[in-house]
């Protein structure tokens, strides 16, 4: 698979991993772990080369999963995680927090589980209002000076925090959704990620699974799934949103490919720093995935995709009101 470049010279895949739900949020867990490593280590060994978890997945346990799965891949592979929650004692998450030492804490227990001696991009989950993004940017500095921390990362952040951020210490990307079902970043943040050299690395690229035409008005979300929870996905929300999928299949029909390979195809054709990072716990859906890099969208297949899209009018919040305020503040 071809590579692209994040930032100043962090070099990975086109096509990324997150790993996030292979240990929560699209209902119930697998029961099989060694089932988990091999998809894993299958993807490293098809051309994948990020791969994207966070301490608060679990909590913990994701990064204890990945780590197992790519620790004998080390040398092959670009690990991404995250700092900024809260927890207490027992692993429950309680709210945000990037107090300097908090991410020092964050930091030593995220190399432990993964089992790495450096982590290779180091993102701020959450933007945390009571912290200065200039001390949190310092603190991760200091992490990349000892050795611990190779690139620093930010997750839904604006502009002018990315601005502040980057003025401390060089951010190599930013995490955000991004995808046909999502598409305000178009505003501010790509132009200002373009003029900084910062690369973006969209989750959720495939609408939480909406855009690969398998879910529909009539599915019903199994239990622990976060869609069962989220606006825009009701009934009826699917219902108006069927536009969308209606869109990305005619495109895909025409060029005899699927709807998830044009909705990838759509991103990386938008910036040769964007890296998208679909998730997945079947090998042949990480093949289907990374059959998108090869998908050849000519410039007017991306126009009429901007255009049509930018005609439907999207329906349902990504998040439910109290996590849509964490994010918009």
């Amino acid at each position: 698979m071809d590579t692209r470049t994040l930032g100043d010279g962090l070099e990975v895949s086109a096509i990324g991993f997150g790993c996030m739900g292979m240990s929560q949020s699209f209902g119930p867990n697998p029961g099989n772990r060694d089932d988990m490593i091999a998809v894993l280590r299958g993807a490293v060994e098809r051309g994948v080369t990020l791969f994207d978890t966070a301490e608060v997945y679990g909590p913990y346990v994701n990064e204890e999963l990945v780590g197992e799965a790519l620790r004998p891949l080390r040398d092959q592979v670009v690990i991404a995680t995250k700092f900024g929650f809260a927890f207490e004692e027992d692993g429950k998450q309680t709210g945000l927090s990037s107090k300097p030492d908090s991410i020092r804490r964050a930091a030593d227990g995220s190399l432990r589980r993964l089992g790495v001696d450096a982590i290779d991009l180091y993102y701020q989950h959450r933007v945390d209002p009571d912290v200065p993004i200039e001390d949190v940017a310092g603190t991760v500095k200091e992490l990349i000076e000892a050795g611990k921390v190779k690139h620093f990362g930010l997750s839904e952040a604006g502009v002018d925090t990315i601005r502040r951020a980057h003025a401390v210490q060089p951010v190599a990307a930013l995490q955000s959704e991004y995808s046909l079902f999502w598409r305000e970043l178009e505003g501010e943040i790509i132009p200002a990620l373009g003029e900084l050299g910062i690369g973006l690395v969209p989750f959720s690229p495939l609408g939480r699974g909406w855009l690969t035409g398998t879910v529909d008005a009539q599915t019903e979300f199994s239990a622990g799934d976060i869609r069962a929870g989220l606006p825009r996905f009701t009934v009826e929300a699917r219902q108006a949103n069927q536009a969308v999928v209606d869109l990305v299949r005619r495109v895909a029909d025409a060029k005899g490919v699927t709807p998830s390979q044009v909705a990838l195809a759509w991103l990386l054709a938008k910036q040769p720093w964007v890296v998208p990072i679909p998730g997945t716990r079947r090998i042949e859906r990480v093949e289907e995935n990374i059959g998108g890099a090869a998908v050849d969208l000519t410039a007017d297949d991306v126009a009429e995709l901007d255009e049509a899209s930018a005609q439907i009018q999207v329906v349902g919040d990504r998040y439910p009101e109290a996590m849509q305020r964490m994010i918009d503040r």
